[in-house]
């Protein structure tokens, strides 16, 4: 593994380039050394530049591998930095939310709010949670239960506090409130129901054509 050049800081890529020149120069001054020579050590010179032409890939190689390496890990500083903002950020998101519930979101503070809202939302985060969506416990948290015969699955009826993610990363929660179907109700009539309410109407009918 290539050592990081003396001085260098991370993203500072001159001296690495230096370093793949100075390769460049050293390989292309053997070669030319050997084929003029002259001498009966032609094979010999041949293999030299053979293998300083092999170090001068490997250390391109190496050289690529490096930028990647940096370019990753700046991507990586960013995206905790940017994290770490928007985390500070959603206790005042939480505020603004309650007061817009009642109302107390207006003039100056409305414009203050929705450019922040904005701001955050370019940045990567996402609210969610919805009234009427199933429960995800991967995303949801349930702080309330209760039973409900509108239900055919355990569905959010009632959002306490929006959650929020940056991508596929949850932050937060959603706390929720849960309904679940209510138990011993039929949600919808099974193939073998059908069947017998079928088989009753054509009795019903055969008895009626008798009399």
């Amino acid at each position: 593994m290539t050592e990081k050049p003396q001085g260098a800081e991370p993203g500072d890529d001159s001296a690495a380039e230096e370093a793949v020149i100075k390769a460049a120069e050293e390989a292309a001054s053997a070669g030319a050394e050997g084929a003029g020579a002259g001498t009966p050590s032609g094979d010999a010179a041949a293999k030299q530049l053979a293998e300083r032409t092999a170090d001068l890939q490997r250390l391109q190689a190496e050289y690529q591998n490096y930028r990647k390496r940096v370019e990753r890990d700046r991507l990586t500083v960013r995206e905790i930095a940017v994290s770490n903002i928007l985390e500070s950020l959603i206790p005042v998101l939480d505020d603004i939310g309650r007061a817009r519930d009642h109302g107390e979101v207006t003039g100056g503070f409305k414009s203050v709010a929705e450019s922040l809202e904005t701001v955050v939302a370019k940045l990567g985060l996402q609210q969610f949670g919805k009234e009427g969506e199933p429960f995800d416990p991967t995303m949801h948290e349930a702080l309330m239960h209760s039973y409900s015969s509108e239900v055919t699955e355990d569905t959010c009826v009632q959002i306490l506090q929006p959650g929020y993610r940056i991508g596929e990363r949850i932050i937060r929660p959603a706390m929720v409130a849960v309904a679940e179907p209510q138990p011993g109700t039929q949600t919808a009539p099974g193939p073998d129901a059908d069947t017998a309410k079928g088989g009753e109407k054509k009795d019903q009918a055969d008895g009626g054509s008798d009399s």
